[in-house]
């Protein structure tokens, strides 16, 4: 039907006859002549419609916002005065000789220039107009460009594109599984798959050692903007390659698609110890577009009477540290007052605050309700070991060591941004060195990553002291940001099984979960690793946008339910049946009396 895409006419086709498909965006009467803005996927052309057609003009006259038409016409320069630079077609027009209504449109629930001012909710319930937007098809767009880029690049570095199951076993990897129950077999489960952990590392066994996939993943958690319950990872698995080998392909890969679709020159991945992240940061994702660092100040701290201060300073699991932002002296005690609000979402008790007006008069230029705790001689301490400067303000956070790092590593951001500190506009690091496992409130541990992350000490090492143990592990970040992350295996059976026991993990449960894989790993299992991105968020941060709903085509909401299809639903009866699947009804307050 079409000759062009109404987004493609530049002024090399003008004097040709083309045809055009696509929705009316605009239409505008200009003194009796006829304007139509023509939209499809690849952008807006404008279409004149002369009165001397009546036929057609007619029709043009009678078309409406979002009709689907067909145009035949010539491609012309636009009038002196009328080229519009912000248009990629704005150079040239469309003469309207035929124009044929293929369908008409409601009145939609909101115009698509105006969407700014659309809640989310209606947006997402009509999605198919939503993604009608030029920015939306435009992120759509790019979306398909990086997935093309990464296939052809992992293609060319011999990976194999290959799928794995989505109906399986439940598996231990951190989240809680989504669960879809089985006819054939009664009472019995299978798992959607959180990652394809299992399957990839199967791959390596079998003598695949190049694997690639833009798998489907599932996690039934809490969500955020930046988390759905079904997400898309680019799941890469390779034998016989260390994680310098793993981390440099990857790196190369990444830093080709920014400079091939953005332009941007990452440059050179820097590599922090996962220790000095979250000491400097807060955070094991740091965003290092900022300057700002926290500073302990335990050492300070431990001999003041202040018990705010001194007992978190005293405790082996506490934390005191402080945050010096430049420039923040000029914050208000209500946008104080909205900071300790904030960290409270991460278990800080409070904020307290120092406002340094004029340094060089010592404490008589400070300003805070907590001098007179600590005294001037231990103040000025702190001071001298943040560098502050007049201007400043510090922040403190004292409490155990995970409350700290997360609330002041959030702040730190959250100032940052506010008061406009970003130094860069991309910062790319590689975070190495994690802990193999971390201790659980009960006071039993726990796999940082998941239980088949290769240590990077012996079986009789990590035995003698598993809290002091590091993994082979490495995450990419990007502007505070896991892109991806990855580890070497383990594909020694002695290595897995002390690792399943530290975790506590009896034989016959390991038998039960993922036996099939420590059945693997006897009939000589290469030494592997990988690394799985996020694609969802690497084309949340590429394009610039907020919320990760943006750049998925039919994302559900935070509560994981899609206003468009409005599932989750019910099911019949009947199905039930079928599932031997009975439904408790909730108790009413009658019946639990």
């Amino acid at each position: 039907m079409r000759s062009h895409y109404c987004g493609d006419l530049r002024k090399e086709h003008i004097g040709e006859e083309i045809v055009l498909n696509g929705w009316v965006h605009r239409r505008r009467d200009h003194g009796g002549v006829i304007f139509l803005d023509v939209r499809d996927r690849e952008g807006i052309t404008q279409v004149v419609f002369d009165p001397d057609r009546e036929e057609s003009f007619a029709l043009a006259d009678s078309v409406r916002n979002e009709y689907v038409i067909e145009i035949k016409g010539l491609v012309r320069d636009r009038p002196e005065g009328t080229i519009n630079a912000e248009m990629p077609t704005g150079e040239i027009e469309v003469l309207g000789k035929e124009l044929v209504i293929l369908n008409k449109s409601e009145t939609p629930p909101f115009q698509l220039d105006e969407h700014q001012q659309v809640g989310e909710d209606v947006r997402l319930r009509h999605r198919y107009i939503d993604l009608r937007r030029p920015e939306m098809q435009e992120k759509l767009r790019f979306r398909s460009k990086v997935t093309n880029e990464i296939r052809s690049y992992l293609d060319d570095h011999g990976f194999l594109d290959i799928e794995t199951p989505i109906l399986n076993r439940a598996t231990p990897e951190g989240a809680r599984d989504y669960l879809v129950p089985s006819r054939v077999h009664e009472g019995q489960f299978f798992a959607l798959p959180q990652s394809p952990q299992l399957f990839k590392q199967l791959l390596m066994v079998s003598g695949f050692d190049r694997y690639y996939q833009i798998a489907r993943c599932f996690r039934d958690e809490d969500l955020r903007a930046d988390r759905q319950p079904e997400f898309t990872q680019i799941d890469i698995e390779t034998s016989f390659m260390d994680e310098e080998g793993i981390m440099g392909m990857t790196e190369t890969m990444i830093r080709k698609l920014f400079l091939e679709l953005k332009g941007v020159d990452l440059g050179d991945f820097p590599r922090m110890p996962f220790s000095e992240a979250m000491q400097k940061y807060g955070s094991d994702k740091p965003d290092l577009r900022f300057p700002m660092e926290l500073v302990d100040v335990a050492d300070l701290m431990a001999e003041i009477e202040f018990k705010v201060f001194a007992g978190p300073a005293k405790d082996p699991k506490g934390r005191v540290a402080a945050l010096k932002v430049p420039g923040g002296a000029k914050l208000t005690r209500k946008n104080i007052d909205e900071y300790t609000k904030f960290v409270s979402i991460y278990g800080a008790k409070g904020l307290a605050w120092i406002k340094v007006n004029e340094i060089e008069k010592g404490v008589e230029g400070l300003q805070s309700p907590i001098i007179k705790f600590l005294g001037e001689d231990v103040t000025m301490a702190i001071m001298e070991r943040l560098g502050a400067q007049s201007g400043d303000i510090v922040f403190f956070g004292a409490d155990k060591e995970k409350v700290v790092s997360e609330a002041l590593g959030a702040l730190r951001i959250k100032v940052g941004e506010d008061l406009d500190m970003a130094q860069c506009e991309w910062a790319p690091l590689w975070v190495v060195d994690f802990p193999m496992f971390e201790e659980t409130s009960d006071g039993g541990l726990t796999a940082l990553h998941h239980p088949f992350t290769a240590p990077s000490c012996s079986p009789e090492e990590l035995k003698a002291s598993p809290l002091t143990a590091l993994s082979r592990a490495y995450d990419m970040v990007l502007n505070g940001c896991e892109l991806g992350g990855g580890s070497i295996r383990i594909h020694d059976q002695q290595m897995q099984a002390t690792v399943l026991e530290t975790l506590g993990i009896s034989d016959e449960e390991a038998e039960d979960k993922f036996g099939f894989l420590l059945q693997a790993l006897k009939y000589g299992a290469p030494p592997h690793g990988g690394l799985a991105f996020g694609l969802d968020r690497l084309i949340m941060l590429m394009t610039g946008t907020d919320s990760i709903r943006e750049v998925i085509a039919f994302p559900k909401t935070q509560s994981a339910s899609c206003p468009l299809t409005e599932a989750p639903g019910q099911v019949s009866a009947a199905q039930l049946r079928e599932l031997n699947i009975r439904l408790r009804k909730k108790e009413t307050a009658e019946t639990a009396s």
